[in-house]
């Protein structure tokens, strides 16, 4: 793993936006605008180095379901804290009933510097994004720079291939909706949306738009519908699951929750068990069931424990995007009660790469790694200051 400096390709900008990356620049606090795409440099694996982290990926993968597996069969949902009976059921009933729903994306975050084992920071199997910059900008950005080179992406290809395979999961004679919030300022959800609906069609799936807000209740019939009355059957949704059991419409997407084996009315994907994969408890729980293992970080729920003056530790809240909310406490600091439920993870600095923090995000599509997407941050937290930088194996 090595970092090269670069000269961006003029018309870097319009390039990108053209290729579906509709946020290539940042405004920061300052009002400045910079790269979020950002090819003034670029990162080299090699080929073995990138066979080997792909079977880290699919074994960490494989542990994560065991995690979710013991989380439901152990009944320690309080330790996500998730403590609504109504979503427990839903919970465990879309475990239980997992080969039936489909579930199509997920990415790992890792730690990663070209010489020691990779190391988990965490994983979100809900609602990731970056995926429209890794699997598409990226890989026309090596066709012009590095023809006849490799990269770590087959993510396209396999998107496809997932919606072709679990098209028999979807209710029959009605569209697949793909729905964002409106909230999203920035295009990166709309836009991450709007990338899998178009694998989806590429696949022959019969999709429709419609924001989260759009979403209608029918009384009269109890179901969920769209702007033309229409009864939404199946549903993408770039919506975390914490939101969807909690907001106004809570009750109704309980009630009508669609788990597998014909139940209810609408088809949510991903599945309700992916909340057992995109809380920080699973941190915890993987350390609990793997102790020692060298893809894994030490972490805990109920205190930093001899971390706090050993290593330093990381404080995350169970629930949160692009680093909200965490905290960083140096060895012998004095520590600081959280707000919030938190996981206590080892303090492993993200690598330093001419002054950039960098971060893997290595992503699985069904059951398979699929790709790479990297990104740099000035600090040790990445955050929505974050830039994406392309990679290539030479």
């Amino acid at each position: 793993m090595e970092r090269r400096t670069t000269e961006p390709r003029p018309g870097w900008q319009q390039t990108v936006e053209e290729q579906g990356c509709i946020y290539p620049l940042t405004r920061y606090p300052d009002g400045s605008l910079r790269p979020y795409w950002d090819e003034s440099a670029y990162y080299v694996f090699s080929l073995p180095e990138v066979e080997a982290l792909e079977e880290v990926v699919e074994e960490l993968h494989r542990m994560c379901l065991a995690a979710a597996e013991h989380i439901v069969t152990a009944g320690r949902f309080a330790d996500l804290g998730i403590t609504d009976p109504r979503v427990v059921r839903a919970v465990t009933e879309a475990w239980h009933r997992r080969a039936e729903l489909p579930s199509v994306y997920a990415r790992f975050d890792l730690r990663y510097d070209g010489t020691g084992p990779a190391k988990l920071l965490e994983y979100n199997a809900d609602t990731p994004t970056s995926l429209v910059e890794a699997a598409s900008p990226q890989w026309f950005w090596m066709e012009a720079g590095f023809p006849g080179a490799d990269q770590w992406n087959s993510l396209h290809e396999r998107l496809i291939d997932a919606w072709k395979k679990q098209s028999a999961l979807l209710p029959p004679g009605s569209p697949l909706y793909f729905a964002n919030s409106e909230a999203d300022e920035l295009g990166e959800d709309l836009m991450t949306v709007a990338y899998l609906k178009e694998t989806a069609e590429q696949a022959g799936l019969a999709t429709e738009w419609i924001s989260m807000e759009e979403i209608g209740w029918d009384r009269l019939s109890g179901r969920f519908v769209d702007g033309k009355l229409r009864f939404i059957r199946s549903i993408f949704k770039l919506y975390p699951w914490e939101w969807l059991t909690t907001d106004r419409f809570a009750d109704h997407v309980l009630d009508t929750l669609d788990n597998g084996g014909g139940t209810g009315t609408t088809l949510w994907i991903e599945p309700a068990w992916k909340m057992l994969l995109s809380n920080k408890a699973l941190l915890a729980i993987l350390w609990e069931l793997y102790p020692g293992h060298p893809n894994l970080l030490p972490a805990y729920l109920d205190g930093p424990r001899e971390m706090a003056r050993t290593t330093g530790y990381v404080a995350k809240p169970l629930l949160g995007r692009e680093g909200a909310g965490v905290t960083i406490h140096r060895p012998g600091t004095e520590a600081v009660e959280p707000t919030e439920p938190c996981c206590y993870q080892e303090l492993a600095p993200l690598p330093d790469f001419d002054g950039n923090r960098v971060v893997l995000g290595a992503w699985v599509v069904e059951n398979e790694s699929a790709g790479l997407g990297i990104r740099e941050s000035s600090g040790l937290v990445t955050d929505e200051y974050a830039r994406f930088l392309p990679h290539v194996i030479l």
